[in-house]
């Protein structure tokens, strides 16, 4: 069973993705914070897809830097606020994911995963 990790401070973004994603056989874990995420991560939850709320917060985290950098990873952006991905290495191969800004429904978050999911980005 794939797992999405849904990373995000808004509450009511992370239970409804993380809702919507359980209905369809998914795997959601709702995580607020990066110190969660690593919990995760240790206990070893590996996702397959991450949802990450774009919060200058969370995305300057080198933790969740690293782990987006190497898992296909949906942005929910905001457009009033600027923040900084991660780079990519030269040579390495391009990133999977969508940015989608915000107001976004729940439906076109959890279509993104499944479609990330269903083109074979499975842990």
């Amino acid at each position: 069973m794939p797992v999405v990790f849904v990373i995000a401070r808004d509450w009511l973004l992370r239970t409804a993705v993380r809702a919507e994603l359980r209905e369809r056989g998914i795997d959601a874990l709702g995580i607020d914070s990066a110190d969660d995420a690593g919990r995760a991560l240790a206990s070893g939850q590996l996702p397959s897809v991450i949802v990450l709320e774009g919060t200058a917060e969370l995305a300057s985290n080198p933790g969740l830097q690293n782990l987006v950098s190497q898992v296909p990873t949906i942005l929910i952006a905001s457009r009033t606020e600027r923040i900084l991905l991660p780079p990519v290495e030269p040579g390495a191969p391009p990133r999977r994911g969508a940015v989608l800004y915000r107001p976004v429904q729940v439906g076109e978050i959890v279509s993104r995963v499944l479609g990330l999911l269903e083109k074979g980005h499975l842990a």
